[in-house]
């Protein structure tokens, strides 16, 4: 699974395959947790990641949104920069 961004420990990735289920998400791991994030809603939909982690791929994400959806649309890797 492609490396999209890193970030104060967090790692985001998404998945390249046909058989990758909607809704369209992105994967995120942070040490021990890890989470699954709809691209739309920006909710976590399964995982444990901390609070505030959420809340910083929730910031990151929103910035993003239409990168987010071009990957997952295109299934094309590109990087995304880091929050700042």
């Amino acid at each position: 699974m492609p490396v999209i961004s890193r970030f104060y420990g967090l790692v985001v990735k998404m998945y390249f395959s046909s058989a990758e289920h909607n809704p369209p998400h992105f994967h995120v791991s942070y040490g021990e947790y890890a989470g699954i994030f709809n691209i739309q809603t920006l909710q976590m939909m399964e995982g444990d990641l901390p609070a505030k982690a959420q809340a910083l791929i929730r910031e990151w994400a929103g910035e993003h949104k239409d990168d987010l959806q071009k990957i997952w649309d295109k299934q094309e890797f590109i990087q995304i920069p880091p929050l700042e």
